[in-house]
C-alpha cells in the first residue's frame, strides 16, 4: 500500500487541515500520516486561535515518519511561521521527499488570515522549489502572480507567471468564481483545463485541503500530475455532491449521507 504524509495544522472542527487531509488520503487509497504544524481553535465560521508547534518538535514528527514509513507523497498545508517553513524544507530535502503538493494556505475560506505576512517570502523561496505542484485559489494566485484575476485568460496568465517565478507546476483553482468551478493546470510546457459544475453546497470548509491531499495520494500511487488532478477533482465533486449537513446537531445518517468509497483503480467513484 502506498503512503502519504500531510504536514499541516489541526482543525478542531474536523472539516479542514490535518483531519480533512487524513480522510481524503485514506479514501483515495493510501496509508495516511501526519506532522502537525499548529493547533487551531476553529470551526466553519472562522479561526479564533492558532498555537504553532515548536520547530524542533515539528522536525521530530517528520523524522519519525520518514525513518519508519517513508511517504510516497507529501502534502503541505497551513504553516503559520517562517521558522516552521524552514524546518519543513530542510527535512524534506534531507530525506529526498518526492511528489510534494503545496497548498499555499494564506487565508481560510471564512476569511481568517492563516500565514504571517513575513512568512510569505519564506514559503515561496523554501517550499515552492521542492513542490511538484502548488494549488493556489484565486485570491492566493493574485498575490503570487501580482495581478488581478477576473477571466479564464487571467487564470492562464497568472498560472504561467507563477511558474516562471517559482519553477513549479501550478493548479490555479477557480472555486472562488461565481459561475463555475473550473481549474487550470500549467506545468511549464502545456496547460490543461479541468472543468467542473458548480455545486450549490454551503459546506465548503476544507475543500482546498481535501483537493490537495487527494492529489498527493494519487501522485503517491504513481498517477501522472494531470490524472491525479482529474481524480482528486472527481473525488471532491462527489463529496460536495453528497450534501453533508452538520447543522443543528444532525449526524450523517440524518441526511442519508454516506462517505465516498475508497478510490478504485478501475474508475471513478
Amino acid at each position: 500500500m502506498k503512503t502519504a504524509l500531510t504536514i499541516a495544522g489541526s482543525d478542531s472542527s474536523g472539516g479542514a487541515g490535518i483531519q480533512a487531509d487524513l480522510k481524503a488520503m485514506t479514501l483515495n487509497g493510501v496509508f495516511a500520516m501526519s506532522a502537525i504544524t499548529a493547533l487551531t481553535a476553529q470551526n466553519t465560521t472562522g479561526v479564533s486561535g492558532i498555537l504553532p508547534v515548536p520547530p524542533a518538535f515539528l522536525a521530530q514528527q517528520i523524522d519519525a515518519v520518514f525513518t519508519d514509513i517513508p511517504p510516497d507523497g507529501v502534502k503541505i498545508g497551513m504553516v503559520a511561521a517562517a521558522d516552521l517553513i524552514q524546518v519543513i524544507g530542510e527535512r524534506l530535502r534531507f530525506y529526498g521527499a518526492r511528489h510534494i503538493v503545496v497548498d499555499p494556505v494564506m487565508v481560510s475560506t471564512s476569511g481568517s488570515r492563516l500565514l504571517d505576512s513575513g512568512a510569505e517570502g519564506t514559503l515561496t523561496q523554501v517550499l515552492f522549489p521542492l513542490a511538484e505542484v502548488i494549488t493556489p485559489n484565486l485570491p492566493e494566485a493574485e498575490v503570487l502572480a501580482r495581478r488581478p484575476i477576473r477571466t479564464e485568460g487571467d487564470m492562464e496568465a497568472a498560472a504561467r507567471a507563477i511558474y516562471d517565478a517559482y519553477g513549479c507546476a501550478v493548479l490555479c483553482k477557480g472555486g472562488h468564481r461565481v459561475s463555475d468551478a473550473n481549474d487550470y493546470l500549467w506545468d511549464g510546457q502545456a496547460g490543461q483545463w479541468f472543468r467542473g459544475v458548480r455545486i450549490e453546497n454551503p459546506n465548503t470548509h476544507g475543500t482546498g485541503c481535501t483537493l490537495s491531499s487527494a492529489m498527493a495520494a494519487n501522485l503517491a500511487k504513481g498517477f501522472s500530475l494531470a490524472e491525479s488532478v482529474r481524480r482528486a477533482k472527481a473525488y471532491l465533486s462527489g463529496a460536495l455532491g453528497a450534501m453533508l449537513d452538520l447543522g443543528q446537531g444532525a449526524g450523517p445518517m440524518d441526511h442519508g449521507f454516506a462517505l465516498p468509497a475508497p478510490w478504485r483503480e478501475e474508475g471513478p467513484l
